[in-house]
């Protein structure tokens, strides 16, 4: 695991392909705080679950690494990440959104959130359309309680490169539509273990890695 992450953090110092710094979240689903907490002393800085029940059990386990939501979250489950989280990059609709903003309000803190969009337009995913994506950002970024920092994209699994780099110069032009009327505006988390270097070159400035970070799950 250790020279997997030195590999990477190697490759990431050059920046996605426009010269942006890049920031690596390690997903973390499954592992366990002693194997996350390897891949922090080996280098990771941001670490990032899906379930809320894994946030909560290895919360107090886990040491020296910025703490992500990246899963589906429900809205009885905001409760548990409120203050606890660098970054909430799964907010797929209003109602979760007005969830955290409430309870965000309700302990007197602000919340840091990704918009998720569902760019291939999958039954499978959550995530608001591509078309209401600005439209979503101007409402959320007014909401008290929150702060936008960027948008979220999965890619859909394709061998068709041309139509996943479509999808992702989409989701960077409406990230600087946004980013050219706010300074809160910073991330585009777009990449996984199986497309990330697409994205990189696609101007994906931060990317979520599990299994090119800690090797296949038993």
């Amino acid at each position: 695991m250790e020279t997997r992450i030195k590999n990477l953090l190697a490759e990431l110092r050059a920046g996605n392909g426009l010269g942006e710094e890049v920031t690596l979240v390690a997903a973390t689903k499954t592992r366990t705080a002693e194997e996350i907490n390897r891949a922090i002393r080996a280098g990771i800085e941001h670490i990032g679950e899906n379930k809320v029940q894994e946030f909560r059990d290895k919360y107090d386990g886990v040491q020296g690494a910025h703490r992500h939501f990246i899963g589906r979250l429900q809205t009885n489950k905001v409760k548990y990440l409120i203050g606890k989280t660098y970054l909430i990059h799964s907010v797929d609709r209003a109602e979760l959104a007005e969830e955290i903003a409430k309870r965000s309000r309700a302990q007197n803190v602000i919340s840091d959130i990704l918009i998720q969009i569902n760019i291939g337009c999958e039954e499978s995913k959550g995530g608001f359309a591509y078309e209401n994506g600005f439209s979503a950002w101007e409402a959320l970024s007014r909401t008290e309680g929150l702060r936008v920092r960027g948008f979220m994209a999965m890619l859909p699994r394709s061998d068709d490169r041309i139509l996943l780099t479509e999808l992702c110069d989409k989701m960077r032009a409406l990230y600087e539509k946004a980013k050219s009327q706010s300074a809160d505006i910073a991330y585009l988390s777009m990449g996984m273990s199986g497309d990330w270097r697409l994205c990189l070159s696609c101007g994906a400035n931060m990317i979520r890695l599990g299994t090119a970070i800690f090797g296949e799950r038993n």
